[in-house]
């Protein structure tokens, strides 16, 4: 699939279990107002949580999965999925496993974003995106949607930020200069 496909959107049937191959699919969900907020991402051998929900309750979808970058992957149609599930150990044992470990990364996004200080969940973010370089290209509405904030906030803590010579700002890009400040902000 192209970058930026529309995997599956919110209120479609789910008709497919989808395991990414290579490649990415970010899932978000979109408030009424406009906000949006990154769920989680599918990589390679995994299955997304929403997919295997809405297939085991034949229910519709409530986030979108949109691809980051060209992906593979492997659509097994419902009727196959169900009938692997019922008659395959291994392969129920993979959804299940699947379904927990996603599950419980869902329920620590619920604590950061309901009890996590909004610094140290922009710290982290930029720590994680960065891996071990040290330049995130990322705008600050994309910065936002990530970790559930309005842009303008994520702008002036990204400027505070800046003021105290921990990151350099720039269009579309953010250059970390003292990554042990931030990751001590992650730590608090």
């Amino acid at each position: 699939m192209p970058s930026e496909t529309v995997v599956f959107h919110t209120g479609a049937p789910c008709r497919n279990y989808l395991l990414v191959i290579d490649g990415s699919v970010r899932v978000r969900q979109i408030a009424a107002n406009g906000r949006e907020i990154v769920l989680y991402r599918v990589g390679p051998g995994e299955s997304c949580v929403l997919t295997t929900s809405c297939l085991l309750a034949s229910s519709s979808y409530a986030a979108e999965g949109i691809t980051e970058g060209e992906v593979d992957a492997v659509a097994i149609p419902a009727p196959e999925f169900h009938r692997a599930v019922a008659e395959s150990p291994g392969f129920r044992q993979f959804v299940f496993d699947s379904f927990g470990q996603r599950l419980a990364d869902l329920m620590a996004l619920v604590e950061e974003v309901a009890f996590g200080r909004l610094e140290a969940r922009l710290a982290q973010r930029l720590l994680r995106f960065a891996g071990d370089g040290s330049v995130v290209e990322a705008t600050h509405p994309e910065l936002a949607t990530e970790i559930g904030s309005a842009r303008e906030v994520v702008s002036r803590q990204l400027k505070t930020f800046e003021q105290r010579g921990w990151v350099t700002l720039q269009r579309g890009r953010v250059e970390i200069q003292d990554r042990e400040a931030l990751a001590a902000l992650e730590l608090m």
